[in-house]
């Protein structure tokens, strides 16, 4: 089945059908603060995004705080038994760290540099979650030195490892990562679910059973639940369910076996956000309902104690709250196609080049009455492949210093940025109440030279 978010404004853009987001002046993909504005400017938590362009100069992250605050709210609303996690990987900052503390949700870092930052904004300890298929000693003594909740082990050679370093006299709360065998996502390198991929521990040749009976069998470890997730960017409930009956199964036979009954279950996040008008989101509250009534059911017939859930969104908290806005360096008309060349790219979103994602983007601060063209919008960087947006529409008059304004940018583009050609990654700048302030400046040729210390 596919949804939308049309029940909950607060979790996503206007909607007026199922699946689909309505269109609104054009912006139904922005932040819900974007209002169109004079002279062809666009308004987000009432800041004009060509004024931030000149302030902050080009390309500019612009995250709504607002949008991103009311996000982590809706997720509470529909979950409100439930540990609401936030997945920092999809973007991390000291003021993000912030907002997600101050609207009661926990906190997913999958490196020892994700947990510092989150330990020296504040955040609780107790309510960070560990990630990762491959983490490090560093990772494993950081995570055991500050306390993290919950660490969640993604291979049984970690198991050894972790309890090792655990002081004696304490025990570390862990979590298996499972395998269910589910195919959802937006592409295939982001479906973590199925069978044959680096993530988890399969269900279907018993390595997730093996793992339980091993930390079941160290007394530094206690096992407070089982762990999945399936993929990102999924716009259906269906595979969820079928997550939820799979790790229901498997707590059963945990039960069976060795007479624990695990207190927790933590389905992960994946929750698909519109890039384009008209695309496809993942109804958040639809979502709680029909989880909750499998897990219970199933639960039911099994007889076992019903676990609390932990879901751990990412990409639909942050990601429609951001824009992006570049300035046009170049217009290149061949035979067959116009190029429109942008000062940033794949070194501040990889994501087009990646995944082949499409964007909507938008020409902003000047009107045109030239009919629009198909263009195709790439980055600086030496590669052919630097496309941030192909066979879009644009207005045909296009030229050098216009703006373009991209939504639906807050996640994966800066926590995936590469210092590539050395162009500095852009700044971060928070709009609330018509006021802007910087949350992560401009990296400048200084701060990447300091890095090369030899000659």
């Amino acid at each position: 089945m596919t949804v939308s978010v049309a029940s909950t404004p607060a979790v996503g853009p206007d909607t007026s059908a199922a699946g689909t987001t309505a269109d609104r002046d054009g912006l139904s993909v922005w932040p819900r603060s974007a209002t169109p504005a004079a002279d062809a400017d666009v308004l987000v938590g009432g800041v004009s995004l060509t004024e931030a362009a000149d302030r902050f100069g080009t390309p500019v992250y612009v995250l709504d705080e607002t949008e991103v605050r009311e996000r982590c709210r809706s997720y509470r609303t529909a979950f409100p038994e439930a540990d609401i996690v936030y997945a920092a990987k999809a973007f991390l900052c000291r003021a993000m760290v912030r907002w997600v503390q101050e609207e009661g949700l926990g906190l997913d870092v999958c490196s020892a540099g994700e947990l510092a930052l989150a330990a020296a904004a504040g955040f609780p300890p107790e309510k960070i979650v560990m990630h990762g298929n491959a983490k490090s000693p560093e990772d494993l003594e950081t995570a055991v030195r500050l306390g993290v909740g919950r660490i969640v082990v993604d291979s049984t050679s970690e198991i050894a490892r972790l309890a090792a370093i655990v002081p004696a006299g304490s025990r570390q709360r862990v979590m298996v990562r499972v395998v269910p065998g589910i195919a959802a996502g937006g592409h295939t390198k982001v479906r973590t679910g199925t069978e044959d991929q680096k993530f988890g521990l399969s269900i279907t040749d018993g390595s997730a059973q093996h793992a339980v009976a091993r930390v079941l069998a160290q007394p530094r470890l206690e096992l407070v639940g089982l762990h999945c997730h399936i993929g990102s960017q999924i716009t259906t409930v269906k595979p969820y369910l079928a997550a939820v009956r799979r790790l229901t199964g498997l707590l059963a036979r945990i039960r069976d076996q060795h007479g624990v009954q695990l207190p927790q279950l933590n389905i992960g996040g994946g929750h698909g956000i519109a890039y384009r008008p008209g695309e496809d989101t993942l109804d958040v509250p639809v979502l709680a309902g029909r989880v909750r009534a499998e897990l219970e059911e199933g639960c039911h017939r099994a007889d076992l104690t019903v676990p609390r859930l932990t879901l751990e969104p990412g990409r639909a908290v942050v990601g429609p709250a951001g824009v992006v806005v570049y300035r046009v360096l170049a217009v290149k008309r061949t035979g067959t196609r116009t190029f429109v060349a942008v000062d940033g790219g794949m070194s501040d979103n990889p994501r087009p080049a990646l995944y082949g994602v499409r964007y909507a983007p938008r020409l902003i601060g000047r009107h045109s009455v030239a009919p629009p063209d198909l263009v195709t919008v790439v980055g600086r960087h030496c590669e052919a492949g630097d496309v941030l947006a192909d066979d879009v529409p644009l207005a045909g008059d296009v030229r050098p210093g216009d703006l373009i304004a991209v939504p639906a940018a807050g996640a994966y583009h800066l926590s995936m940025a590469s210092g590539y050609n050395l162009v500095g990654r852009p700044p971060v700048v928070a709009v609330v109440n018509g006021i802007a302030r910087t949350l992560v400046r401009r990296e400048s040729l200084d701060d990447m030279s300091r890095r090369d210390v030899g000659l």
